[in-house]
């Protein structure tokens, strides 16, 4: 059930916001002109646990929804990163925390009608404080730590409104309650 490319046309050509108008032609020969794209790169999440169990959040400003929101950290593999190192990384730059232990809890995609990115999703466990933040130009993280507990209420009571570290949450902690790792 593909579909065939028939033009393509890049509208804004940027690292974080790539914009295209495509046109194609589906398998019952019917064509879709325009089509609107965005290319993003490939992302990485990951609800991180320090050694006391305690869940690493972040508070960030959202500029598309002006808002400051409470999230998982992670951020963008770089070119020629694997997902695994691009998680260490991120993590330690945005918390300044190194983990013992990673477990990979699948793929996703935020919005394919739209995004053709993917974000690869993570537990990691045994954090330890080691260094500061180091963040990038336009980053501002305050990080949070809360307890386990909490955090599957404020999964309950919907509190975390990006959708795709609410949907890493959720992995995570089915993953820990399987393997019995709290």
């Amino acid at each position: 059930m593909s579909a065939k490319t028939i033009s393509s046309e890049y509208l804004s050509k940027h690292p974080y916001f790539t914009a295209r108008k495509d046109a194609y032609e589906t398998r019952d020969g019917k064509i879709v002109d325009p089509y609107f794209l965005v290319e993003l790169p490939t992302c990485v999440v990951a609800m991180a646990l320090t050694q006391d169990n305690e869940v690493i959040m972040v508070n960030q400003y959202r500029h598309p929804i002006g808002e400051v929101i409470m999230e998982l950290p992670g951020g963008f593999i770089d070119k020629g990163e694997l997902p695994a190192q691009a998680i260490k990384r991120e993590l330690l730059e945005e918390t300044g925390y190194q983990f013992e232990t990673f477990h990979y809890l699948g793929i996703t995609a935020a919005n394919p009608g739209v995004l053709n990115n993917f974000t690869h999703m993570f537990l990691a466990t045994g954090g330890i404080k080691i260094a500061a933040q180091h963040l990038d130009a336009n980053e501002e993280i305050d990080v949070i730590l809360k307890p386990y507990e909490e955090v599957q209420v404020m999964l309950q009571h919907n509190e975390i409104k990006q959708s795709m570290h609410a949907l890493c949450m959720f992995y995570a902690i089915e993953f820990i309650k399987k393997n019995e790792l709290i």
